[in-house]
């Protein structure tokens, strides 16, 4: 399985840690971007960070998994790979005026057991609106396995997270920036409404 510096590294070596000025698709603030747009762009670390996810996975939630399902749209690339993986099908959610939901033809059974899988969590808003979409078709989270918790611990989405790496990166409501923002434009990556 790899460690916290090898999933880094990762990011670092795609161009994917980014350092600058970034609204975050939560509205909030911060001085680093991790952009996982620019990690799927290679099938080659993709695997890797997918193999070992599906295996973090497992030592954390055990191989009793019915379904594995992700958020669209970042998460999608992600859980399809770790799905391919475990050896389970694979779905997504996505938004449908404004709430997530299986579309598609997608369906669950009740009490079918579902893994999340996530790119990166920051407050945890997308996962947890994942996470009530699949409860409200009587799906069973048993828990959610992201790449990266940017949060280091402090998003709470309901269920218990898997993360291949942990980070304490700061995020800070836009009348409340730190000095050192103040004077750089900033940049919205993010997906939730929010274009470049």
């Amino acid at each position: 399985m790899m460690n916290q510096d090898e999933v880094l590294r990762e990011f670092e070596e795609a161009g994917a840690l980014l350092k600058g000025h970034f609204v975050l698709s939560s509205g909030l603030h911060s001085d680093t971007y991790l952009n996982k747009s620019i990690v799927s762009m290679y099938p080659d670390r993709t695997e890797r960070l997918c193999r070992a996810l599906a295996e973090k996975a497992i030592t954390h939630f055990g191989n009793q998994i019915d379904y594995v399902i992700a958020p669209a749209m970042g998460a999608i690339i992600y859980g399809y790979e770790t799905a391919r993986h475990l050896n389970k099908p694979f779905m997504f959610t996505e938004r449908v005026n404004g709430a997530f939901e299986l579309r598609r033809g997608f369906s669950i059974e009740q009490d079918a057991r579902i893994l999340v899988i996530e790119d990166i969590v920051s407050t945890g808003l997308s996962a947890r609106e994942c996470i009530d979409a699949v409860r409200g078709l009587g799906g069973n989270v048993i828990g959610l396995a992201c790449l990266i918790d940017r949060s280091n611990g402090t998003a709470d989405v309901g269920v218990n997270i898997a993360p291949l790496a942990s980070l304490a990166v700061e995020a800070w409501p836009a009348d409340q920036l730190p000095e050192h923002l103040k004077s750089i434009p900033p940049i919205k990556p993010g997906s939730r409404g929010i274009s470049q």
